[in-house]
């Protein structure tokens, strides 16, 4: 071997020695074995816990600068994925879940001091947390969830919707990189590769999860109930919203729009129904037309129901569908009825209720009709919104309260009368009760107040925040600190 090939032998295994190694998927926190990965993740928190303040703070700072170019993207991923929704409204409850999510900011320690000593009040972490998350918010719920968690200093096992497993496998890698770089530890936010509902009842099952935050349906919510653990349960909502006789018209309707036709009304704070005082009933419908809102006949209002709510349940297949797609596409012309039978078929392959689209796509289909309607009572989760004509605002309120369910949920009413907002907020005991504004001004979306995506309505902690994923210890110092 002569000079020049020793040279080049030297310097190639000197460029593999040096070259970084390739970071494999349980390094970054995406594990084969729900056991593997709770295990992993109960060492972070063991690591973790030692961390200062500022090591959350970093981590948190780092997820906002880093993620923020990457908005787009993940909305992009997450509406093409599960098929629900759409990009430009998912980016902006991305941005709201990055940008208004408070960090340890929120964990304010108080004290309290006298003859007796002195009394500190301070936020300690949990451990290991059991998220999980929906499809209907994927991406939002987990950045929501991490920096909530991570600030209030516990490592996070992600369980995330399997319609929604790429996006969220991408986007928990991502947040585990980020947070190792911020800390050097591993494994701070995990998952399982193949994410099912048995890999949830494990997690749920498992001695290391301190704490079960769940983001779903009231199914997983109820399960999570029996597992024996503290549970944070965000769980269904069929918010009502109310007009009476004294609300600026215009201002309600282009709200009440805008919060329901929000991505295509899959949250689950967005306005569901809508109880009007007859009154001001037909006014209110025309600003609604105004502002894209398209009002159905009675006709095509049963077609899309026995399309959309098949036996007085929402057909997921249409979940999250435009206002276009629910129609179905059909030509420019006149409604024409369409026998029950292609309704059923229709409705068995996914498809849409073959009803002419006009040549501007409405923002939202709105359709008159009886309290007791299923477009009232069930939670659609589709750009559809009942209206119910009631003859005044008692009415209205005894209607919303039935309508409620007693979920505890959202409520929205559109009202200039002071002492009615107060009466209604005091009747429905709703976790979130926004006032003359759009739903989602009531998670923290062109409103005052942080933004949340897990809203726990059946376990009262409501609008979650990292203190709500910290226990509140009581520090006691005796014979000590009183200077008075």
């Amino acid at each position: 071997m002569n000079t020049a090939e020793l040279e080049t032998l030297i310097r190639t295994i000197l460029s593999e020695k040096l070259a970084p190694a390739p970071v494999s998927q349980e390094q970054q926190g995406i594990f084969r074995d729900v056991g593997c990965a709770i295990d992993a993740a109960h060492q972070a928190f063991l690591r973790y816990q030692q961390c200062p303040l500022k090591t959350r703070s970093a981590i948190i700072s780092a997820l906002r600068e880093t993620l923020a170019p990457e908005l787009a993207t993940l909305a992009e991923e997450s509406a093409t994925e599960t098929g629900m929704g759409n990009k430009e409204d998912k980016y902006l409850k991305n941005k709201a879940a990055l940008e208004n999510t408070p960090g340890i900011e929120d964990l304010t320690t108080s004290a309290l001091t006298g003859d007796g000593g002195m009394v500190l009040f301070e936020y300690s972490p949990f451990g290991v947390i059991g998220a999980v998350a929906p499809s209907t918010n994927p991406t939002e719920t987990i950045i929501n969830n991490s920096i909530s968690m991570l600030a209030a200093g516990n490592s996070v096992y992600f369980s995330p919707h399997p319609g929604a497993k790429k996006v969220s496998l991408t986007l928990i890698a991502r947040i585990e990189e980020i947070a190792y770089r911020c800390s050097g530890i591993r494994n701070l936010v995990v998952t399982v590769a193949e994410p099912t509902f048995e890999a949830t009842q494990q997690m749920m099952a498992h001695p290391l999860i301190a704490v079960l935050a769940i983001t779903g349906g009231p199914g997983i919510v109820a399960m999570g109930m029996k597992s024996g653990k503290k549970v944070i349960g965000a769980g269904a909502g069929n918010p009502p919203c109310i007009v009476d006789e004294t609300a600026d018209l215009v201002k309600a309707a282009e709200d009440i729009i805008s919060g329901a036709a929000f991505d295509y009304n899959l949250p689950c704070i967005a306005e569901k129904s809508l109880i009007v005082v007859a009154s001001v009933a037909d006014r209110l419908i025309q600003q609604m037309q105004d502002f894209d809102a398209l009002l159905l006949s009675p006709q095509e209002t049963d077609t899309l129901r026995a399309v959309c709510l098949p036996d007085g349940a929402a057909n997921k297949k249409l979940v999250g569908k435009s206002p276009a797609e629910l129609l179905g596409g059909g030509r420019l012309s006149p409604p024409f009825p369409i026998p029950a039978s292609i309704v059923r078929a229709r409705a068995g392959r996914g498809g849409a209720a073959g009803l002419a689209v006009p040549s501007r796509p409405p923002r939202l289909l709105i359709a008159e009709v009886q309290a007791n309607d299923p477009w009232v009572t069930c939670e659609q989760l589709m750009p559809v919104l009942p209206i119910v004509r009631v003859a005044d605002f008692d009415s209205a309120l005894a209607l919303a309260l039935r309508v409620e369910e007693g979920l505890h949920h959202t409520a929205i009413m559109h009202s200039q009368n002071v002492s009615r907002l107060n009466l209604a907020a005091r009747t429905l005991q709703t976790s979130i009760f926004v006032k003359n504004g759009p739903s989602y001004a009531g998670i923290g979306v062109g409103g005052e107040g942080f933004t949340t995506f897990t809203i726990a309505t059946p376990t009262g902690e409501g609008t979650t925040s990292a203190r709500t994923f910290a226990r509140l210890r009581r520090c006691v110092l005796t014979n000590g600190f009183s200077i008075r």
